[in-house]
C-alpha cells in the first residue's frame, strides 16, 4: 500500500502459502512487512522489535487512513492473529485487537480498510463485512447474511465519500 501523501513511502506485506490436495500451510518464513521511503530502492523488514506479532507470521492486509497517513492499520496472521495500528507511518505498531476471531479464517480473507475522512472508521472484510468506530477495538455487522451473500472478497470506500461503498462477494456485488 502507498501513502497517500507520500508515494515514496510504501508497505508490503508478503505472504508465504503452500496448498496440498489434502491440505495447505498459512504462513512461514517468507511472510513478513516491509517498508521502503525512498520508492522500492531499499526495504526494511518490521519485526517484533516495531509491535508486530513474535514468531511466524501469515497473511497481512494492510490499509492507510487518507486523512492521517501516520495512521496505518494491519490485520496480521500469527500464532495469535491481531489488528495493528501504527501512529507513525508504519514504523512502529501496536494491537489493538487480539480478540480470537479477529482475523477469521486468514489463509481465505484478510483485508482491512480505513474510511477516507476518519481513521477511527475500520473495515474489516472476511466472512462477513464488519465496521469499527472506535479504531478497530470493537467490530459490529454491517452487511447481515439475511441481506448481503457472505463471504466477502473485494472492498472499495470513494475516496471523496467515505459513506459510498462497494463490496464483492460470493454472491455479487452490494
Amino acid at each position: 500500500v502507498m501513502d497517500p501523501s507520500n508515494p515514496d513511502h510504501l508497505l508490503a506485506s508478503m505472504w508465504e502459502y503452500r496448498r496440498w490436495p489434502w491440505f495447505f500451510k498459512s504462513g512461514g518464513p517468507g511472510s513478513g512487512l516491509w517498508v521502503t521511503y525512498d520508492g522500492g530502492e531499499s526495504w526494511k523488514q518490521l519485526t517484533d522489535k516495531e509491535g508486530l506479532p513474535a514468531g511466524e507470521l501469515g497473511r497481512i492486509g494492510l490499509a492507510f487512513a487518507a486523512n492521517d497517513p501516520d495512521v496505518v492499520y494491519a490485520l496480521v496472521e500469527a500464532g495469535k492473529s491481531a489488528l495493528l495500528r501504527s501512529d507513525d507511518g508504519g514504523d512502529s505498531w501496536r494491537a489493538v485487537n487480539t480478540e480470537p476471531n479477529v482475523n477469521d479464517r486468514p489463509f481465505y480473507y484478510g483485508d482491512v480498510a480505513v474510511d477516507p475522512t476518519n481513521e477511527n472508521r475500520v473495515y474489516r472484510v472476511a466472512g462477513s463485512l464488519d465496521m469499527s468506530e472506535d479504531g478497530g477495538r470493537s467490530f459490529r455487522g454491517i452487511a447481515p447474511w439475511s441481506a448481503v451473500h457472505p463471504d466477502h472478497h473485494a472492498f472499495w470506500i470513494d475516496p471523496a465519500d467515505g459513506r459510498t461503498l462497494f463490496n464483492g462477494n460470493d454472491g455479487g456485488v452490494f
